[in-house]
């Protein structure tokens, strides 16, 4: 489907791409986005040729959370919020390697997807933050405490503050920060590093068991 907001690439070695592609809203999360998410990456756990994905935004941006004209439009937040719990629970068990290539700001819901993925690249130009607090919506604090120190994901999560790629990898946020222009390509040599692991995947089932309450 051409006008599909979300591209999957096999990129042989064992790696999938798939980039969120709705660039002119800023691959915010629609809940047909986050329904293609979730069901590509069941289909991906299913499929013995897939080791490793690499996910990405399409143009300037990682994500900037869930679609908020689409929230403000909805008629039952109850649904709403009931399938987006079963989305964060597909991203979260994915039982094999996830890595985040984020070329730009990883916001609110944005942000949360790329903690869910196990690494995560950032270009010197990305951001993070948990800014929607400043509206009233709650920050995923048991997501980015397991990842980051308490004090820090208290820190994020109270104040909405928004911090540079420079201060994600001095916080554990990033694993790697990326200065040029081969973010992309050094996530997918990642990737394939990891996909030619045998223990990989085991690793990862065992991520997932150390965090059993979290989207359970």
């Amino acid at each position: 489907m051409a006008d599909a907001p979300l591209r999957v690439e096999d990129r042989g070695d064992g790696v999938v791409l798939l980039t969120l592609d709705r660039p002119d809203r800023r691959n915010a999360l629609s809940s047909e986005l986050r329904g293609l998410l979730a069901d590509t990456l069941g289909r991906l756990a299913a499929d013995d040729d897939c080791r490793a994905v690499v996910l990405t935004g399409a143009g300037s941006t990682f994500c900037a959370g869930f679609d908020l004209g689409e929230i403000a439009e909805a008629e039952s937040l109850e649904e709403l919020f009931a399938e987006a719990e079963a989305y964060h629970h597909a991203v979260h068990a994915f039982p094999k390697p996830l890595v985040a290539a984020v070329g730009g700001p990883a916001v609110a819901g944005g942000m949360d997807l790329a903690l869910m993925c196990d690494l995560r690249l950032a270009h010197a130009g990305a951001t993070f933050g948990q800014p929607q607090v400043r509206a009233g919506i709650p920050a995923a604090y048991d997501l980015v405490r397991t990842v980051v120190p308490e004090p820090v994901a208290r820190d994020l999560c109270l104040t909405g503050r928004v911090i540079d790629a420079a201060e994600a990898l001095r916080v554990g946020l990033a694993n790697r920060v990326v200065d040029g222009d081969d973010l992309l390509e050094q996530a997918l040599e990642l990737a394939a590093l990891i996909a030619a692991s045998p223990g990989a995947e085991a690793a990862k089932r065992r991520f997932i068991d150390a965090q059993p309450g979290l989207f359970a």
